[in-house]
């Protein structure tokens, strides 16, 4: 805690001079760590609607990362070179950029962090509670298969939150004895929706029939293995996932569709709060301590099943 407090201090060297009327001219550079995901472009919509909302003509530039942890890294220091007043990453493992985030710190620069896990240097992390989210979702998933069955389980290590999702899913799976893992996946981050049709068309030749169900680590990959095997004839196959995107609250709803489960993340709301969070500490000069109640703010992310799902759409 005390190097937070710490990288506050410098930011806060940088702050002297900025006063509301910097709402008109604030540079803020995005880096985002893979822009196609649905995930970010949600937060982005929620952050740049709140812009508009509140009049601010900040200055936003939007670096792509591909899903490479490399490319964040490269990117958060090509931000800082930049000069710009603030930063906010989204869904990256800021394990993986440790130096760059120090050059952002002695830079003076404030990192604001989305869904990203907290390193120290980094103002916050705004995000929901991974490990409650798949405590949620995969119980519900091995129950409505009546505790047995056989399983595809799809993961994706190289991001923190899908990293806890999965491990999660197979502490639970000790307790589901008659439940076999018929193959595991870690998905290729760059390419995941296609390395997830490509993994589970793979499956489908392989398994066939013995599928019972699927587990994806957030709901595009779920979507992803639903389109492989209603190509296949497969229809009798339950499936998660975890995110709450629109289609597939939709998909959830369709009576007669394999998607039985998701999480409803609150993505625009991320967005939202991070902006308020930079015009406090940014623009207003507001110490951090006073605006952020903690290193890492949850959200709250409801269950959506074919129960409650018509609540979310």
């Amino acid at each position: 805690m005390k190097a937070v407090f710490t990288a506050a201090a410098v930011v806060g060297l940088g702050l002297a001079a900025t006063t509301a009327s910097a709402q008109e001219a604030l540079n803020i550079a995005w880096v985002h760590s893979n822009a196609a995901a649905q995930s970010e472009q949600r937060v982005r919509a929620g952050f740049e609607e709140w812009l508009e909302a509140g009049g601010y003509g900040w200055n936003v530039s939007f670096l792509d990362s591909g899903g490479s942890g490399e490319a964040t890294a490269s990117n958060l220091q090509d931000a800082v070179a930049r000069g710009v007043d603030a930063i906010i990453i989204t869904m990256s493992d800021l394990r993986a950029s440790k130096a760059a985030i120090d050059v952002a710190i002695e830079a003076g620069v404030p990192i604001f962090s989305v869904d990203s896990g907290f390193v120290d240097g980094v103002m916050v992390d705004v995000t929901t509670n991974n490990w409650a989210m798949s405590a949620d979702v995969s119980p519900y998933l091995l129950d409505s298969l009546g505790g047995e069955g056989n399983l595809i389980f799809f993961r994706m290590a190289e991001h923190h939150g899908t990293r806890k999702r999965g491990d999660v899913m197979a502490q639970v799976l000790k307790e589901y004895g008659d439940v076999k893992v018929l193959a595991e996946h870690n998905i290729d981050y760059t390419a995941f929706f296609e390395d997830t049709t490509s993994s589970m068309q793979d499956y489908v030749a392989r398994f066939g029939e013995d599928i019972d169900a699927v587990w994806a680590p957030w709901d595009e990959p779920a979507q992803a293995t639903i389109n492989v095997m209603k190509a296949a004839g497969l229809t009798d196959v339950k499936v998660i996932g975890i995110d709450g995107h629109p289609q597939a609250i939709q998909e959830v709803c369709k009576p007669d569709s394999m998607m039985i489960a998701t999480v409803s993340q609150p993505f625009e709301g991320m967005g939202e709060q991070v902006g308020e969070w930079i015009n406090a500490i940014v623009v207003e000069g507001k110490p951090r301590e006073e605006v952020i109640p903690s290193d890492i703010v949850y959200m709250d992310a409801p269950l959506v099943t074919k129960q409650n799902c018509k609540d979310f759409m």
